[in-house]
């Protein structure tokens, strides 16, 4: 009784799989007056790489992000970034999170962008007092310009919410070099 119940549930499965194949069981949809979504040919894939390297110390970011050109004009889109921050017997960092980023191109050279973002730091300091370890999320608002030409903008950008005391980033004055594909 079991083994034609698992035979019956297999030659069943298998015409099931076989005719999902077959394209005369769609012979009823009528795919001449059908569109495709263009939705793909807006979307542009980028990000961007970081590595600075020394005397003991290492500065490795990955930050790959993608847009929806919405016109010529306005473009919208979402980032993903993580850094590691080494400085050897003193520092270790990772950060994590996501932006969400806003481009404005009033011309073909011209490129204005606001970015969101969002980072979890974690981080340790050592040194001959000991350690201090210090989890918290950053929050950045990036203004900025850049001279555009095709699918690379190099500019620079300002966090209006730095806070020296954070020392996440160093200076509210930012060059990039923003590419997307």
């Amino acid at each position: 009784m079991k083994k034609n119940f698992v035979i019956n549930l297999t030659f069943l499965l298998t015409i099931v799989v076989l005719f999902s194949f077959k394209p005369e069981i769609y012979a009823q949809e009528n795919t001449e007056n059908k569109t495709k979504s263009d939705f793909w040919k807006h979307v542009q894939f980028g990000g961007g790489l970081g590595l600075g390297f020394g005397s003991g110390y290492a500065d490795i970011m990955v930050a790959p992000s993608a847009i929806y050109n919405f016109n010529d004009y306005v473009a919208l889109g979402l980032g993903a970034q993580y850094s590691y921050v080494k400085q050897r017997d003193f520092y270790n960092a990772n950060m994590y999170g996501g932006s969400l980023i806003a481009l404005f191109n009033p011309i073909e050279e011209i490129q204005i962008s606001t970015e969101l973002e969002q980072l979890r730091v974690n981080r340790t300091f050592n040194d001959s007092f000991g350690n201090d370890t210090q989890d918290f999320w950053n929050t950045a608002l990036f203004l900025g310009a850049g001279y555009r030409n095709e699918n690379i903008t190099l500019g620079i950008r300002y966090n209006i919410l730095h806070r020296d005391r954070d020392n996440i980033y160093a200076e509210p004055f930012m060059p990039f070099v923003r590419i997307f594909f």
